[in-house]
């Protein structure tokens, strides 16, 4: 039997503005959530990318909460990344269209001075990154006694980025009384650490094994000898498949991604764009919400949209390369056959990436299928710095020779000969004058 929202005990504004959104159905990981964080009890949502986790901790902070006047915020999201921040207060202000709700976002990059009069001027949510967190927390502008509802959202990659720090410090400041609310893809050792210093024994709601792609996305993937060659064949596949109409290309490293991107600037203009974290935040930001309107065909970036970012219709995925970390394979496909759309991922993998393939096989449990290169694709034989010292079919340093070898112990060569001349300066000395100085006695 399928569900819908109205199973749900909700408000009648949220109601009207899940209609208005055109969403009908709940979710697995929302329908479960829903009843338990009403409750009051400490939750761990456990789900694949793109199933809702949003929803499934706004829609029961948001039936919960009624209009205040008071300054201080009585929810607290925290998330990773600034893109985060402004979709998740988008999606905020989308629910609350028939509510008075104040809600704000705070991040890092950005005038500090102005966020403190969003603080300031009252808050019922406020979604934050943890550093800016901490700075406005700490200057006593931010007063975070009257937080009832703590979400830690993307908690593995808070944790990947080094933020366990903050987090912890974060935590310290709160309130004893609250309740917690943490939902991640997966799960870690750091995360178990956090849970069980911070945490009032959680529930834990798992919809999915961790690992499992979406079967609304078309994985495929082709071997390729080298980066530059992979480079070609994404020319040739964007020239050749008209499906590929909102395509999110990842690449390994911020300088390859604007590599990239130079090389599909010629070829496509004003098609592509790049965004990584050494572009300024409204750069990143108006690049984001270009592809998101379809201004833009394509979007290149690194890791930093694989998590969490909701970009709705992308068409296709394409890794450039092959991530060594199993787990985000995942949540970059996952930006792909998102809600009720199918989706396309395609995946280069180089010679010296196959072990990678094949934990990512494993991860999920069933195989990437393979297609074969086109017959008229260039095949580059220039390498990258990184490929010269891994390419398998070179060898760089030379094994020594065992054809005259003398063992472990032979004779040394004539100009490794040394002998003792004992002191150097006494040597030299002789060595200068045909007859040695001798000192005189000092006079008296």
């Amino acid at each position: 039997m399928t569900s819908s929202f109205d199973t749900l005990n909700l408000s009648a504004p949220l109601r009207n503005a899940l209609t208005d959104l055109g969403f009908t159905q709940p979710t697995p990981i929302q329908e479960k959530a829903f009843s338990v964080i009403m409750s009051g009890r400490d939750v761990v949502g456990l789900a694949q990318t793109g199933t809702g986790k949003t929803f499934a901790y706004l829609l029961p902070i948001l039936r919960q909460m009624t209009f205040s006047k008071q300054k201080e915020p009585r929810a607290l999201v925290v998330v990773p990344t600034r893109e985060l921040v402004v979709q998740l207060v988008s999606e905020i202000q989308k629910l609350t269209t028939h509510m008075t709700i104040r809600v704000a976002g705070v991040y890092g990059g950005t005038n500090i001075n102005t966020q403190k009069e969003l603080v300031v001027n009252g808050l019922d949510i406020l979604v934050a990154t943890p550093g800016r967190l901490i700075d406005l927390a700490v200057t006593r502008v931010l007063k975070l006694g009257s937080v009832r509802q703590l979400v830690i959202d993307e908690v593995d990659e808070m944790m990947s980025l080094g933020f366990r720090p903050q987090l912890t410090r974060i935590l310290d400041l709160m309130p004893h009384k609250r309740q917690n609310l943490l939902f991640s893809a997966t799960m870690t050792e750091e995360v178990d650490a956090l849970l069980d210093e911070f945490f009032n024994a959680p529930l834990f709601i798992e919809v999915t094994r961790a690992g499992t792609p979406l079967e609304k996305i078309r994985q495929s993937g082709y071997h390729v000898p080298n980066f530059f060659t992979k480079i070609n064949l994404l020319e040739k596949l964007l020239s050749t498949d008209e499906t590929m109409e909102k395509v999110l290309i990842f690449g390994p490293t911020k300088r390859m991604a604007d590599l990239i991107h130079e090389r599909l600037k010629g070829k496509f203009p004003d098609q592509f764009d790049v965004v990584h974290s050494n572009k300024s935040q409204n750069f990143r930001l108006n690049a984001v919400v270009a592809f998101q309107k379809g201004s833009l065909r394509g979007l290149i970036t690194t890791d930093l949209l694989a998590r969490g970012l909701d970009i709705t219709d992308v068409t296709h995925v394409i890794n450039v390369n092959t991530s060594d970390v199993s787990e985000m394979y995942i949540h970059r496909i996952g930006r792909t056959g998102r809600a009720d759309t199918e989706g396309a991922s395609i995946t280069f993998i180089a010679p010296a990436e196959h072990a990678y393939q094949e934990a990512i096989e494993k991860f999920m449990g069933k195989q990437i299928p393979m297609l074969p290169l086109p017959d008229d694709l260039e095949i580059s034989t220039e390498l990258t710095m990184d490929e010269q010292f891994t390419h398998p079919e070179k060898n760089y340093l030379k094994a020594p020779s065992l054809k005259q070898s003398q063992g472990a112990f032979h004779e040394k060569k004539e100009k490794n000969k040394k002998v003792n001349l004992g002191n150097k300066t006494k040597w030299m000395r002789d060595k200068k004058y045909t007859k040695p100085i001798k000192k005189r006695a000092k006079k008296r």
